[in-house]
Order: C-alpha cells, then sequence, then structure tokens
C-alpha cells in the first residue's frame, strides 16, 4: 500500500469515526426508557418497545465498529497494516477503502 494510498485510507477513516459517532449519538435516543405513564396505547407501546430493542442492537453493533475503527486508526502506519491476519496477504486496497476495520481478505473473511 502506497504513501498516499495510507493517507486517503486515514482520511475515510477518521470520516467513518465522526458519521459513527454521530449514529451513536442518535441511536442513544432512540434507546431511552419508555415512559409507563405515557399514554400511547397498548399496541403503539409494544411497538415503541421493539422498537428500542432494534436502536439497542443497531448502538451495541455501532460502538463495536467504533471501536474497530479506532483501532484501524491507529494501526494505519503500521508495517503490517492491510495484511490478512489469516493468509498474510495483502488485503485488497479496494476493501479497506470500503470496510477500512477489516483484518481479513476476502477469501478469508467469505470463509470464517
Amino acid at each position: 500500500m502506497t504513501k498516499q494510498e495510507k493517507q486517503e485510507l486515514k482520511e475515510k477513516i477518521i470520516a467513518k469515526i465522526a458519521q459513527t459517532e454521530k449514529e451513536i449519538i442518535e441511536l442513544n435516543e432512540l434507546t431511552k426508557p419508555i415512559s409507563p405513564e405515557n399514554s400511547i396505547g397498548r399496541v403503539s407501546r409494544m411497538d415503541a418497545i421493539n422498537n428500542k430493542s432494534v436502536a439497542e442492537a443497531a448502538l451495541r453493533s455501532s460502538k463495536q465498529k467504533l471501536n474497530k475503527l479506532n483501532f484501524a486508526l491507529t494501526k494505519v502506519d503500521a508495517e503490517d497494516f492491510g495484511i490478512c491476519i489469516y493468509c498474510k496477504n495483502a488485503i485488497q486496497p479496494a476493501r479497506l477503502m470500503y470496510l477500512p476495520e477489516s483484518t481479513r481478505c476476502v477469501r478469508c473473511a467469505s470463509r470464517n
């Protein structure tokens, strides 16, 4: 991976971190407790509870993604960045641009 590709990737990671942090803030709002004294109706309350659980799952996923992106940002300048942790071959630059937190090449990711 060239220096320019690494710089572009670093900028992409920083942008994805900002986007993910914004998503986390929005999801935190959606996961607030549903007040029992709120008279929204039984079906609407069940709907709200279901939506809250979906938002909680998305929040967990976003937090994991943020951790992986922050880790990738700290490792982007390392010599072994962009090397598959299983087969030790280079991860395709297009994959890293799409999923900068990737630690596996397409072939190894599809196997596991």
